[in-house]
């Protein structure tokens, strides 16, 4: 957060655009180094990565999908999800700015303006409250005055409660799935016989006649309103 205040200062401040292109250049790729913090922090990455997670360890199928699919798969709903907003930022700020018809300080307050729109919907207002409160911020009347540095932790922890909520859900048909396996199991005195070994393949079975991977994608998508 240090990082990216000082980065809004100096872009907000009058002498920005009589920086040599050299000095650009080095802050672009000092802002580069945000890129992965502000991925999990400021987008859809954090609630679709996680739910994956969730889906691949109900299935009880250790590592399979593979990391790597999982992560490639969560990136590229992410820049599904993201569309319009990343759309509203190319067009409101990133061209304008390209092409000098406006200032930095004017792309960088376009550019974070849209991403707070995103953000203020998929965020309850208690976690605003909570970090609001503890940041001392008293005067905020509507959601487009909440601030970046209470936005973001509310934003985070209100994407990581809706991915547990989520995951919650998928676990229950897998649960009752080991549930009968293990009844049955011990009605058959195979009490030696490790349940997941049985009823991994059913769970399977029951993610492929669902079409699993396209309802936890259109659920996924369908989460951000």
């Amino acid at each position: 957060m240090d990082s990216a205040q000082t980065i809004q200062r100096i872009v907000e401040s009058e002498g920005f655009q009589t920086l040599s292109p050299q000095v650009k250049v080095a802050l672009f790729l000092g802002g580069m180094a945000l890129i992965s913090a502000a991925l999990v922090t400021m987008t859809a990455f954090t609630r679709i990565v996680i739910v994956l997670s969730f889906v691949r360890r109900a299935l009880s199928t250790q590592e399979i999908p593979p990391t790597q699919v999982i992560l490639g798969l969560s990136l590229f709903l992410t820049l599904f999800v993201m569309g319009p907003t990343l759309t509203s930022i190319e067009g409101d700020a990133v061209h304008p700015y390209l092409e000098g018809t406006i200032d930095g300080q004017t792309a960088w307050l376009r550019g974070s303006s849209a991403l707070h729109e995103f953000m203020i919907r998929q965020t309850r207002k208690a976690d605003i409250a909570l970090f609001a409160g503890m940041a001392n911020v008293k005067q905020i009347t509507t959601p487009a005055e909440t601030p970046m540095h209470v936005l973001i932790p509310a934003y985070v922890i209100s994407e990581l409660k809706t991915a547990f909520i989520m995951g919650f859900c998928l676990y229950i048909p897998f649960i009752l799935i080991d549930l009968v396996v293990s009844v049955i199991l011990m009605s058959l005195g195979m009490m030696m016989m490790p349940p997941m070994v049985i009823s991994t393949p059913f769970k399977i079975l029951l993610f492929i006649l669902v079409d699993g991977w396209q309802l936890i994608a259109r659920v996924l998508s369908m989460s951000f309103h």
